[in-house]
């Protein structure tokens, strides 16, 4: 049988994500330091909240509050005994918040972030162990009700394979993204090119991939338009960019971008053909309503040339304008990763 995000995007030419989950919850008193997974038990009205503040905003996909519900992620807090009941906890949030809302056209995404460890040779995880620190996290996420597991914020090859492995054994289907930074490649160096070759290899494969978080919307769009020179014509791709840039204001992280502009890169990320449009650190329900809007109104055109990108979102960096799909080269092999940071907001993490 299709799962259900199969069958929405078989009606529908896009969907639209759902914004930050760290940026909101600070706004509702979550304190810097402090694991937004555990809410989920501890504050499970404000989690509803929160999902409810997204679905009502006009997300198509929600995300559950678990990018850190790992063991290797909650032992910081002393919470890796927990990781099933956390994370079962957030699922049946969402479908709490879905069923207040009247709304059932709504998918109700797993969120599976980094470990935050080093993978075998650069540290001591092996590609075997983080899949079973993700199948933990999975099955508790199956047993909520989650829909899918939306792996995300990924930098290594080998620690996208494990949280598929780990997926696929809690009988997931999954989406998977990872985080193009400055000068178009991901942290542990792989190109949009190699991403779209992983999903082809990965068996089963996504039901969609691409990129999220990043240095905003202008080098998500990079990469995005690098992904869709690569990718295969049935492939659906992904973009959930952050909102603009970080920045200090008053002693607190504010984003830069603007409901405009978050309204501006909807509309690119869909003339570039992508189907999945969504925010990461920074965004709001503001600004997802902003994009729904604009989504909503706008016929899809031409794909965007890195001029137009430059000029509707700001400047990329010239690794990114110049980092070409080409022909696919071997993956990187062993490359581990640094445990994808803790993006500033979005779960608490430094991550939205």
């Amino acid at each position: 049988m299709a799962d259900r995000l199969t069958e929405l995007l078989e009606t529908r030419p896009w969907l639209l994500a759902d914004g930050a989950t760290g940026t909101n919850f600070f706004a509702m008193g979550l304190q810097h330091g402090d694991a937004p997974e555990l809410w989920n038990l501890e504050q499970p009205d404000a989690v509803v909240r929160h999902y409810r503040s997204f679905i009502d905003a006009g997300s198509d996909i929600i995300l559950t509050n678990t990018f850190g519900g790992t063991a290797n992620r909650l032992k910081l807090h002393k919470a890796d005994d927990r990781v099933f009941e956390i994370n079962k906890a957030a699922a049946e949030l969402a479908r709490r918040a879905l069923a207040e809302s009247g709304r059932e056209d709504v998918i109700v995404a797993g969120s599976i972030g980094p470990t935050g460890d080093l993978f075998v040779p650069l540290g001591p995880v092996t590609v075997e162990a983080g899949a079973k620190a993700f199948e933990e996290q999975a099955r508790g996420l199956a047993a909520g009700g989650a829909d899918l597991a939306w792996i995300e914020t990924m930098s290594a090859i080998d620690e996208v394979k494990a949280a598929v492995m780990g997926a696929t054994a809690a009988g997931l289907p999954y989406v998977v993204t990872v985080s193009f930074d400055t000068n178009g490649r991901t942290m542990m160096g792989v190109t949009p090119a190699q991403v779209a070759q992983l999903a082809h290899e990965l068996d089963p494969q996504p039901i969609a991939f691409g990129g999220n978080c990043g240095t905003g919307a202008s080098e998500l769009m990079a990469a995005v338009l690098n992904l869709e020179s690569a990718k295969a014509e049935s492939d659906v791709l992904v973009a959930k960019s952050n909102c603009g840039i970080p920045q200090f204001v008053g002693g607190e992280i504010e984003y830069s971008g603007t409901p405009e502009l978050m309204a501006d890169y909807a509309r690119l990320a869909l003339d570039a053909g992508v189907r999945i449009i969504g925010g990461c650190c920074g965004t709001t329900p503001e600004h997802i309503r902003a994009m729904r809007a604009a989504l909503e109104a706008h016929e899809k055109g031409a794909a965007p040339d890195m001029a137009t990108v430059i000029s509707k979102l700001g400047e990329i960096s010239k690794g990114a304008e110049q980092q070409q799909a080409g022909p696919l080269g071997a993956l990187p092999e062993g490359e581990g990763r640094r445990g994808g940071r803790r993006r500033e907001g979005r779960r608490g993490r430094a991550e939205d």
